[in-house]
């Protein structure tokens, strides 16, 4: 089995930063890529930034350049570290921890962002 928990998150000003973590635990030799994915209100969830146990990093068109996604290996740990925050980057942010099975992954609960104006 497979935990995956988030913390940071909260309200900031446009123009402010963020970091989000996300922790694994149980068997995470399994996971081959660690991603954020984010929901808006009335939006569909898209894919904020991913990076694989290669450390390849892959980013959302709208955060490249602001937002970066990094790894602490020794304690299976991701973070989200995002600056420049923007108003349209409210939402739910959920941690994504994939096997590369079909069906085989597993997500957090989710931990709210809220830039505002």
């Amino acid at each position: 089995q497979v935990q995956v928990m988030e913390s940071g998150g909260g309200l900031v000003q446009a123009g402010g930063s963020l970091r989000l973590s996300c922790e694994v635990r149980g068997n995470t030799y399994r996971i081959n890529r660690m991603a954020w994915y984010r929901q808006a209100p009335g939006k569909q969830r898209e894919l904020v930034a991913a990076i694989t146990r290669g450390g390849d990093t892959n980013y959302g068109d709208s955060v490249r350049g602001r937002f970066t996604i990094s790894r602490d290996s020794a304690k299976n740990t991701v973070h989200l570290q995002m600056n420049s925050l923007k108003p349209e980057d409210t939402g739910v942010y959920h941690c994504n921890a994939d096997t590369f099975r079909p069906g085989d992954d597993y997500w957090g609960q989710g931990t709210q962002v809220t830039v505002s104006s």
